[in-house]
């Protein structure tokens, strides 16, 4: 069975902080927070990814967090736990040194640190995580001249075969570029908190452990998107599908992250099951208290959100990911024969406790 793998690396905490690479995007004019992308209007070619990593790899950073690990037990030995160091990539996205990087690089870490492309480590503290898009935010203490921003882009116009390029700290070699080409848009992949994160961009340039919240550019060197999980195969690392949030996503939780310290997602609390038919996707159960459960879906085959035809549990996710919290939507639903049509007004998804 194929398993997709976070791609943070963990080693054994040895002392000190190696050296990484520098990471940024493009601020606005205060110095805070992601600017808006402008929306692509081609799609990018492929320019010479000598200049790319240049100009690029200055604004990609390592971090590192400490983290506590409990050793299993056996018959022959008590409890115990001990230290490791988990290590990721992240970039900052403007001059005040707000840096993105995936959740699951620093959730339950401490002590973490930023290192750049001249060896030099800053620590660094938690602007705000988001488990339910697998994005953080960081402030590293560095000077100024340390901050080298890497401009976002517009997710929404990538298209499959266009030339990507992904720049990290793989097994803990740092500033390492790999190439390839989006092979796939629209992906869905599981956040660590069980909810789905929607329109991921898949590629098959080379991204291994280690990897984890650095930036996947397209041919004009631009953020497209958040490296962040590889499909499992044989062995744990790359087997040439890999995947990353998209930066749209990206760019709003980040700036909610920096705005309020945690982001909304829309959310209406189903477990789905398809149908086997093609015709909707059946709610298997739905959370207590919920958005869906307070319109009574449980057991009726959701046939329609909005107008639009639903078919699989990928495409409802995606169409409620699209919302906001507080939008209202209307599902046409299917029982025993019987249609109905029911507006629930979407709700905000827990966070992670």
């Amino acid at each position: 069975m194929n398993r997709i793998l976070p791609i943070t690396l963990i080693a054994l905490l040895v002392g000190g902080a190696a050296g990484g690479v520098a990471g940024a995007i493009a601020g606005d004019d205060s110095g805070g927070g992601p600017a808006a992308a402008q929306p692509r209007t081609t799609v990018a070619a492929a320019t010479d990814p000598a200049a790319t990593y240049r100009r690029d790899a200055p604004g990609v950073v390592q971090i590192t967090a400490d983290e506590t690990q409990q050793v299993p037990t056996t018959p022959f030995t008590p409890p115990s736990s001990r230290k490791v160091q988990a290590l990721g990539s992240g970039f900052v996205i403007d001059t005040r040194g707000d840096i993105v990087t995936n959740d699951h690089v620093v959730a339950g870490g401490s002590g973490i640190r930023v290192g750049f492309s001249d060896g030099a480590s800053y620590p660094a503290t938690v602007v705000g995580t988001d488990a339910s898009s697998d994005l953080a935010v960081l402030r590293v203490h560095a000077p100024g001249s340390k901050l080298h921003p890497i401009a976002f882009d517009d997710s929404s116009g990538v298209r499959v075969g266009e030339p990507v390029y992904a720049i990290g700290n793989p097994f803990g070699l740092d500033r390492t570029m790999t190439a390839g080409i989006v092979s796939a848009t629209g992906r869905n992949i599981p956040a660590p908190d069980g909810l789905t994160i929607p329109g991921a961009i898949q590629t098959d340039a080379a991204i291994n452990h280690g990897n984890s919240g650095g930036p996947l550019l397209d041919g004009d060197g631009h953020v497209i998107g958040i490296t962040s999980q590889i499909q499992g195969g044989t062995v744990d690392a790359n087997v040439g599908v890999g995947f990353a949030v998209p930066s749209d996503t990206a760019r709003s939780v980040a700036q909610q992250l920096i705005d309020h310290g945690s982001a909304q997602h829309p959310w209406l609390g189903v477990q789905l099951r398809a149908t086997g038919s093609g015709r909707g996707v059946v709610v298997a159960k739905v959370v207590p208290g919920s958005p869906a459960a307070r319109a009574h879906l449980t057991g009726d085959a959701i046939a329609a959100l909005d107008g639009r035809a639903i078919t699989t549990p990928a495409q409802l996710a995606d169409a409620v990911a699209r919302r906001k919290p507080g939008d209202v939507v209307r599902i046409e639903t299917v029982r025993d024969g019987a249609h109905r049509t029911v507006s629930v007004t979407l709700g905000n998804a827990p966070q992670r406790t």
